[in-house]
């Protein structure tokens, strides 16, 4: 029975004793009262089966450990292998629903309680890795010497699913209640006998095996002609621009070849990758940036700049997305110099505005400003649709009379200015009359360096009058 209809029971049975001594038209209605008042708290019978508990994830089996030798003619073992990963549980069966004891004759529907759904299994830990060794040597043959064993872990199993529970059966599955309106005696009493229906309840889910886990990769080898450990490499750097301005910075890399057959260098039943690195040299060289952009190099603030010395001794300089820098570089032996032109923010290569539309006829000019003032090293190519109101039409209707690139003769520039020569394309002329409405859209790549850009800018008007 629900808790909450629990508590109330003992007061609606009391309140019904009492007014058993009050006169007939208030006792006979009580256990009416109490009958609704159960039956709609309580809708549902018995308990539902409780789900089970998912089963534990394998752990990962640890990865193999890794080495670096000196090898003479001295035979040496390594065990390196990777450990198995561990199996995952099992989930949980879902529990047996609580099925209880039907009801008799309720004025609603009800359901029979529902199974438990079972839990799920745990995933398979992952199998370890073998591990690496990095062998210094002076003789190739000696490392025929070397035993290695880098196998890899096998993944765990992945656990079962538990089973889910049956639901419980209704014990009588429909019935008849009549319902009576009026007063007993009267024409408008009138009764009715009304269905009600009883739900079986669901069977439970059986839970969902876990995966298997992933089996690790073998051990890998490295072998140095040296006797003596490498130094540390620094091949890339990642510092804020204005930290470059009157620095040199060194970088270093130790470069390797990839080759094929591992085992055939070792000792006979080695278990390794068959891919293996050979350590061809050691490249080191210095940066260097010289700024010549107008603007202070420290005006750029804290923007990631990347340094990265390549496999063939030159030093790569990448500027972040937000800013255009072009410039040139100097390969010396040791030290590349990069020298910074110009250096322009993003969002001041796209601040283009038409500044005037002017004349009429063939002498038709767009002008358009550049509001940045960086027009002197950018490159700006612009592309043009013209359309033109066709009066045959309706008002609101325009025909495009040209659409393609502006060359660049009909281009001029001053300073921060252009002007668009219009009237000079293959427009038709009754197209370029004053009072004619047109509607332009001139489409701006700029380009610096490696970098470029889009700027669509608008104009809808009137053809005036020249002055």
């Amino acid at each position: 029975m629900h808790n909450g209809f629990r508590s109330k029971l003992p007061l609606l049975l009391t309140f019904c004793l009492f007014t058993a001594f009050l006169p007939a038209s208030g006792s006979v209605l009580c256990p009416a009262v109490a009958s609704d008042e159960y039956y709609k708290v309580a809708r549902n019978y018995g308990k539902d089966g409780r789900a089970g508990t998912d089963g534990r994830s394998g752990r990962d089996g640890r990865s193999g450990e890794n080495q670096n030798i000196f090898v003479n003619s001295s035979p040496v073992n390594l065990d390196l292998s990777g450990k198995d990963g561990e199996d995952g549980e099992d989930g949980e069966h879902g529990d047996q629903p609580d099925c209880g004891s039907q009801r008799g004759r309720v004025s609603h529907d009800i359901n029979a309680p529902n199974g438990g759904n079972g839990g799920n299994g745990g995933k398979g830990g992952d199998g370890g890795n073998g591990g690496s060794v990095i062998v210094y040597y002076s003789n190739l043959a000696d490392l025929r010497n070397i035993g290695v064993r880098a196998t890899a872990g096998e993944g765990g199993r992945g656990g079962r699913g538990g089973n889910g529970t049956e639901g419980c059966n209704c014990q009588r599955r429909s019935w008849e209640v009549e319902t009576c309106k009026g007063t007993p005696g009267s024409p408008d009493y009138k009764c009715t006998d009304k269905v009600y229906r009883c739900t079986d309840g669901s069977n439970g889910r059986n839970g969902s095996d876990g995966s298997d886990g992933s089996q690790g990769h073998l051990g890998t080898l490295s072998i140095i002609n040296s006797k003596e450990p490498l130094a540390g490499d620094t091949p890339t750097v990642k510092l804020a621009i204005s930290q470059l301005t009157n620095k040199q910075f060194n970088l270093s890399k130790n470069k390797w070849n990839l080759r094929k057959g591992a085992t055939s260098l070792l000792a006979p039943g080695s278990a390794i990758a068959d891919d293996y690195s050979e350590f061809e040299q050691r490249l080191e060289a210095a940066f260097q940036i010289v700024w010549q952009e107008r603007q202070p190099i420290t005006s750029f603030g804290n923007q990631a700049v990347t340094l990265n010395l390549t496999d063939n001794k030159q030093v790569e300089i990448t500027f972040p997305e937000e800013l255009w820098v072009d410039g040139n570089t100097k390969s010396e032996p040791n030290l590349t110099t990069f020298t910074v032109n110009y250096a322009i923010p993003k969002k001041d290569v796209t601040r283009l505005a038409v500044a005037e539309f002017a004349n009429a006829g063939q002498n038709l000019n767009l002008k358009i400003v550049d509001l940045a003032a960086k027009s002197d090293a950018i490159n700006t190519q612009f592309r043009v649709k013209f359309r033109a109101q066709d009066s045959l039409q309706g008002f609101s209707s325009y025909k495009t009379e040209y659409e393609g690139d502006i060359p660049n003769e009909l281009v001029t520039r001053d300073y921060n200015r252009f002007t668009l020569a219009l009237g000079k394309l293959k427009i038709p002329d009754k197209a370029l009359r004053p009072g004619v409405n047109v509607d332009i859209e001139v489409v701006a790549t700029r380009s610096l360096g490696i970098r470029s850009a889009k700027q669509t800018i608008s104009w809808q008007g009137a053809i005036r009058m020249p002055r």
